[in-house]
C-alpha cells in the first residue's frame, strides 16, 4: 500500500473541499493515486470542484491583451511569491513587458517566449527573469501563455489582474465586439471546459457517466435505470460546463449560442482560453 502523507491528505482536502478523514480514506482507496481518489469522493457525495487546475498557487500577474487589428489576443502569466509584490507597479511593467513581446514575436510555447528579447539589447526574458529574481528577492517565473487568433478576439482583465480570459468569433463588425466582450466576462465567470459538447473528450464523458451510474446505484435506482439516470447527469454536466450552452450571465433565459445568434445569424466562439491564479 502506498505511503499517504500528510501532505498528499491536505491537498486533496483543498482541491475538493472534502473532509480530512474522508480524504484520508479516499487515498488508501486509490492506494495514492491523487485522480482515482477524486473520483472516489466525487461517487460518495463529497464536494468537489468540478474543474480542477494543474498550475501550483502563487502569486503574480495574469495579463491579457488583444492586437490593434483584433485578430489576435495573447494572455500571460507571470508569477512571484507575494502579492505584495504583484501589486507593485515595476513588477506590473516587468509583466506587461513580457505581454508585449509575445505579442510582437508570435513564440509558439513558454520555452520560445523565455529565449526572446526583453528589450533589444541582447537580454532574454530569462536573463531579465533572473536578474529580477535577485533584485526582488523572490522567485519570479512566466507559467502561462495562450494566444486565440479569429476574424474578432477579446480580452477581459478581471479587476486585480489573478483571472484573465481570451476569445475569438468567426465575425467581426457592428455590435459584433460587444457580444464578444460579454462572453469574455462569461468565460472568466463559468469557466467552461470547452466550447460545446462536441469538443468535450471522450474521456471526460465517459467519466461523468462512470461516476453517474455509481451516483445512481447508490441513490437506490433500479439497476436497469441506471444508465438513463447517468445519461441525464452528463447531459446536465455538459449544458452547465460548455460555453455556448451555459445559460449567459446577461440574460439566464437564454444560452450563450443563443445570445449570439440575436446579434447576428451565423456568429458563434471559434477558440478561447482562460487562466487564473491560484
Amino acid at each position: 500500500m502506498s505511503n499517504i502523507t500528510a501532505a498528499d491528505v491536505n491537498k486533496l482536502r483543498q482541491t475538493t473541499g472534502a473532509g480530512m478523514m474522508d480524504c484520508k480514506k479516499a487515498l488508501v482507496e486509490a492506494e495514492g493515486d491523487f485522480e482515482k481518489a477524486i473520483d472516489i469522493l466525487r461517487k460518495k457525495g463529497q464536494k468537489v470542484a468540478a474543474n480542477r487546475s494543474d498550475r501550483d498557487a502563487k502569486e503574480g500577474l495574469v495579463l491579457a491583451k488583444t492586437t490593434a487589428d483584433g485578430k489576435k489576443a495573447v494572455m500571460v502569466v507571470v508569477n512571484c511569491e507575494t502579492d505584495f509584490v504583484a501589486k507593485n507597479d515595476d513588477f506590473n511593467a516587468f509583466a506587461t513587458r513580457i505581454l508585449d513581446v509575445a505579442m510582437e514575436k508570435n513564440p509558439t510555447s513558454i520555452d520560445e517566449l523565455k529565449a526572446l528579447s526583453f528589450n533589444g539589447n541582447g537580454l532574454t526574458i530569462a536573463d531579465k527573469i533572473t536578474e529580477q529574481t535577485g533584485v526582488i528577492g523572490e522567485k519570479i517565473d512566466v507559467s502561462g501563455y495562450e494566444v486565440v487568433t479569429g476574424e474578432l478576439t477579446v480580452a477581459y482583465n478581471h479587476p486585480g489582474n489573478k483571472l484573465a480570459s481570451i476569445v475569438s468569433l468567426n465575425k467581426a463588425g457592428g455590435s459584433v465586439a460587444d457580444a464578444a466582450k460579454q462572453v469574455a466576462m462569461q468565460i472568466a465567470a463559468m469557466d467552461p471546459i470547452a466550447i460545446d459538447e462536441t469538443q468535450v473528450p471522450e474521456a471526460v464523458v465517459a467519466r461523468e457517466m462512470e461516476i453517474g451510474r455509481d451516483q445512481a446505484l447508490q441513490e437506490g435506482k433500479p439497476a436497469e435505470m441506471v444508465d438513463k439516470i447517468a445519461e441525464g447527469k452528463v447531459k446536465k454536466y455538459l449544458k452547465e460546463n460548455t460555453l455556448l450552452n451555459q445559460p449567459s450571465i446577461k440574460d439566464n433565459k437564454k444560452t450563450v449560442a443563443q445570445t449570439l445568434q440575436e446579434v447576428e445569424s451565423g456568429l458563434t466562439v471559434v477558440g478561447f482560453k482562460r487562466i487564473m491564479l491560484g
